[in-house]
Order: structure tokens, then sequence, then C-alpha cells
């Protein structure tokens, strides 16, 4: 493995598709960070290398990044063929327990093999991997750290059959949300609503959406978060970028509960299921970026304290 000076960054690693997943994989000191992607998008490396473009290029020289594919051959995501052949891939095709589980020990494999890695980052399906990869972690290994120090999550949520499965209660209000907001979605990204609307298709219309710190910890779109075991709270620093006009937005503000407050950082980029490439947009994902990097070590001391 390449040498690194400290504070180096030296690998940020996409790992799927960018329509439903992006990953990349940053890399600080003596380890790297992996963002998983969302679902079915040309081979995700040439697709997320342009989608991180004008944020990565707000970052010290230092930072590099690295590329990979998910492993899944699928079918597009909405309106991902309108700008891209294929190949299309994914993490799995359907929410069935077992197929996650698949993934998550493909993601083992990986960061066994290319590792170590300081942190993920991860967009829409990307960000339901990587998060229930980590809950499922502190339900079964508590004792043992995570394979990564920090993750940044950008318009994804945790599926509510992994919540299920861990014992947690989803109500129907939650089921209820994730099934409109889902179908919200495919609409909007859909090959129709771009050529007809362009950017202005992510509408604020689902009427659910809202300031994350104005949220009932007791309802959080169908979740009560007070009954959460702490066993289940991710324990490492993390970033959550969703938008307000995203139909899935719901589900970005679900995950940041499941992290740790004192280790958590927001920010609502004010676009859809994207990541607008506005300069004041670039420079605070850049910002939060480099925040991961100077509290990679953060976790373990909190760790120990408790």
């Amino acid at each position: 493995m390449t040498t690194i000076e400290p504070n180096d960054v030296s690998a940020i690693l996409n790992v799927a598709s960018w329509s439903y997943s992006l990953k990349i994989a940053l890399k600080y000191e003596n380890g790297r960070v992996m963002k998983p992607d969302a679902k079915a998008v040309i081979g995700a490396r040439k697709k997320a290398a342009f989608r991180t473009t004008s944020f990565r290029a707000k970052l010290p020289s230092h930072f590099t990044f690295d590329f990979v594919d998910g492993f899944l051959p699928t079918s597009p995501a909405a309106g991902v063929d309108l700008f891209y052949p294929a190949p299309y891939y994914s993490f799995w095709n359907t929410l069935a327990i077992s197929d996650v589980r698949k993934a998550h020990t493909w993601l083992r494999d990986l960061l066994a093999r290319d590792g170590p890695y300081d942190g993920v980052m991860c967009f829409s399906q990307g960000c339901s991997l990587i998060a229930s990869f980590c809950l499922y972690h502190q339900a079964e290994t508590p004792l043992q750290p995570l394979p990564f120090k920090t993750a940044i999550f950008i318009c994804g949520g945790v599926p509510l059959q992994v919540l299920e499965d861990l014992g947690i209660e989803v109500s129907q209000e939650a089921w209820d949300m994730n099934t409109k907001s889902a179908q919200a979605l495919a609409e909007q990204a859909s090959t129709e609503a771009i050529l007809k609307s362009g950017l202005d298709r992510w509408g604020n219309d689902n009427g659910s959406v809202v300031d994350e710190t104005e949220l009932d910890l007791k309802n959080v779109f169908g979740i009560n978060f007070e009954g959460i075991p702490e066993r289940l709270r991710i324990k490492i620093p993390t970033v959550h970028i969703y938008g307000n006009k995203d139909p899935r937005c719901p589900a970005s503000l679900q995950l940041v509960h499941f992290s740790s407050p004192e280790l958590r950082k927001t920010y609502d980029h004010g676009g859809g299921h994207d990541v607008p490439r506005k300069t004041e947009v670039s420079e605070s994902i850049a910002n939060l970026v480099e925040w991961t990097a100077s509290v990679a070590g953060v976790e373990a001391s909190v760790e120990n304290s408790r």
C-alpha cells in the first residue's frame, strides 16, 4: 500500500452507479474512505467522477479519488439511460434481507482487499448499503470497530425492511411515506420529467419535508427514535447531505437520527435527488469532506469513554 503523510487523503472510492448510487472512498492519514452510489448507472467510475468534479476541485491537492463499479448488473434507474449507456450496476435487485446481507459480504471483502479506508461517501442506494452495514455491525459486533472511521451520506436512507429485521418498530405511516416518496422520485427523475422540466422537475409539493431540527423524535416520518436502543446508533462521525426538494428527503432525515448527535453534521443543498453543481454547494460539500478528515480519529475517544 502506498505510504502517505499525516492528513493525506489518498483515495475516494466510488463503488456503484450514480442515479441511485455514487461511491467514493477517501483516505486520510493511514486509511481511506469509500463512497457507494445508487442503483444503475454506466460504469459508475465514469459517471461518479464527472458528477463529483465540482466539489472535488475545491479540495486540497492531496485528496485523491478512486472509483469502482457495483457488482450486480441491473436495469437503469429512472432517467439514467437518457445520459449514460449500459452497462448499469446495483448493490441488490431486491430488498430481501438475504440480498442486503450479500451486499454486505461483498462490501466487507472489498474493504479487506482494498482498504483500510478512513471513511465512506455514498449517494442514494449507496447510503442504504453503508447505513445498513453500520447498523448490523452495531447490533452483531458492537465491540469491534467499523472498518472505516467516517461516513458521508448524500440523498439516502435506511431500508425499512432492515429496520424491521433489527427489531425496530416501523409504523404504517413510515411505510406509506416510503411508498409515496419512492413513486414521486421515479416520476420526477424520469426521462419524461427531465425533457419536460429539467431542474424544475424537483418540486417541493410532497408536504412532508421539514427542517430536521423541527422534527419530533417520537415521530420522524413514522419512526419513534426515542425507542431506538443506543446500540443501534452509528457511532462514528457522519455528514448527512440532502435536498429539501428531494421526494426521498424524509428517508435522509430518518438516517440523520441513527447517527450520534455529537458526531454528525447536516447540510441541505436545496435541490432534489442529486448533487447540485453550484459553487456554494460545492464549497460546502468540500468543507464537510475536510471536516471528516479532521475528525477521523474522534470516534475512538468517544467510544472508549462510554
